[in-house]
């Protein structure tokens, strides 16, 4: 009796349906950026009554640059679909069907945010992949799949 998890038969996800949920997460955190660039301080000089400090607009921004890193790191990591993924019903996945390691999903996360236009084009080479592979899905060894909404 083996341990393995049954090689997954889930199509591959192609490049609409990977840019439609890459742009509901790029909507997303514009959203989150926003909210920890400008909240913290309005709400200090709504409650302090005098210019925020110069820390908590540099905190706030160092913040943000955190965010995107973190937010695809996670999601890819703990369950292989950030929220656009969830909506579209695709997830990054290894060939086995597992999802990456926090180092694969942290080093594919860092590698889309540095290099985007990089990525943008890579993401081309889904168009002729049989297993639609980008790029960096090549590079860091997971394919994206439909898995369907939960």
């Amino acid at each position: 009796m083996s341990l393995e998890p049954p090689a997954p038969t889930k199509p591959y996800a192609g490049l609409i349906s990977r840019l439609a949920a890459l742009g509901t997460d790029v909507l997303l955190l514009a959203v989150i950026e926003f909210s920890v660039r400008s909240l913290p301080t309005l709400a200090w000089e709504q409650m302090v009554v005098r210019p925020a400090p110069g820390w908590l607009s540099a905190g706030s921004a160092f913040l943000m640059v955190l965010v995107p890193w973190s937010y695809f790191t996670a999601c890819w990591w703990l369950s292989g679909q950030t929220a656009g993924g969830r909506l579209f019903g695709i997830a990054v996945q290894l060939p086995d069907g597992r999802v990456p390691s926090f180092a694969r999903a942290a080093g594919r996360a860092a590698i889309g945010l540095l290099l985007p236009p990089l990525w943008m084009v890579g993401l081309l080479a889904t168009l002729w992949d049989k297993r639609r592979r980008a790029w960096h899905d090549r590079l860091f060894g997971t394919v994206v799949r439909y898995v369907g909404r939960r």
